[in-house]
């Protein structure tokens, strides 16, 4: 049979097919091949009974994360906190950029507006303003969980498998809760010593919501490394993939060369300081990184 890895849990697989829910395990020959099987792969598996089966091949992915670990995944909304944990456009550049790299199309939803007085909600219009005329959607509410937000957020769910992902503490599990609240999640307290939250969510699964298909995710502070070639990494920025073609030479990497646009759209303040800053910042991570030889799959 086919079917869709809908959840894995401690080296099971709930394989979705035809309306049934299969617990399966994978065969020995994916470990000795070194292929662990995602939340959201497509499969093919045997099953006697539904509580007993086995995984036996896993079709072609149209893409895959490793945190947090997905495949097929349409759409990642960066769930991104405005404060506790402190806020970091660094690490949300890094999210948007390691959906970009896989494919999927990212959206940006901020929480926790109530922790910041008006100055700063102004501060993070703006903000929000320069990422949507990058062409990423952007929900921001005074109100946290504000209904037009909300209603937004479900119209992009539809149809789709998205992936909910951000630091830990950002708000995750209580956004789902919001927008199905049957769900009822477990949401932890952030804790205020470390500046950081406790792991809620103890497994991987894809969730109906909103008419589609919803990843709630472990969450974690920060990507495993890049691998992608530096001179690669401004495809990967779509507004400076969009300038490319003006700069005076071809494989410009917006950093020292004449005739850069993206240097020049920055100066006229078309392009966000931040994300620019970001892109340097990853830009000399990326060449910096030493070569990983025999590296798992």
């Amino acid at each position: 049979m086919e079917g869709q890895i809908r959840q894995s849990l401690s080296g099971f697989y709930d394989v979705f097919s035809d309306g049934q829910l299969y617990r399966t395990r994978a065969r020995g020959n994916f470990r000795k091949k070194r292929v662990t099987p995602l939340v959201g792969d497509r499969v093919e598996f045997e099953s006697s009974t539904p509580k007993e089966g086995y995984i036996l091949k896993i079709l072609p992915r149209d893409n895959a994360l490793t945190r947090p670990p997905v495949a097929n995944i349409d759409q990642g909304v960066a769930v991104t906190a405005v404060k506790a944990p402190d806020f970091s456009t660094n690490l949300l550049d890094r999210q948007l950029v390691a959906l970009e790299v896989s494919h999927i199309a990212p959206v940006i939803y901020l929480t926790k507006t109530d922790l910041i007085d008006d100055q700063r909600y102004q501060e993070f219009e703006t903000l929000a303003a320069g990422y949507r005329q990058i062409g990423y959607p952007v929900i921001l509410s005074r109100e946290p969980f504000a209904a037009a937000g909300l209603d937004q957020l479900r119209d992009l769910l539809a149809d789709q498998e998205t992936v909910i992902m951000g630091q830990t503490g950002a708000g995750k599990s209580t956004l789902l809760n919001h927008i199905s609240p049957d769900l009822t999640l477990a949401t932890g307290e952030i804790s205020t010593a470390l500046n950081r939250g406790r792991h809620t969510t103890r497994k991987v699964s894809l969730m109906p919501v909103a008419g589609g298909l919803v990843a709630d995710t472990p969450g974690f502070s920060s990507y495993d490394t890049l691998t992608i070639d530096y001179r690669e990494l401004g495809q990967y920025f779509p507004e400076f993939l969009a300038l490319a073609s003006q700069c005076r030479f071809r494989g410009c990497v917006h950093v020292n060369e004449p005739g850069c646009a993206v240097k020049a759209a920055l100066e006229a303040g078309d392009v966000l300081q931040s994300r620019y800053d970001n892109y340097l910042q990853l830009l000399t991570l990326l060449k910096n990184q030493k070569p990983v030889y025999n590296k798992k799959k």
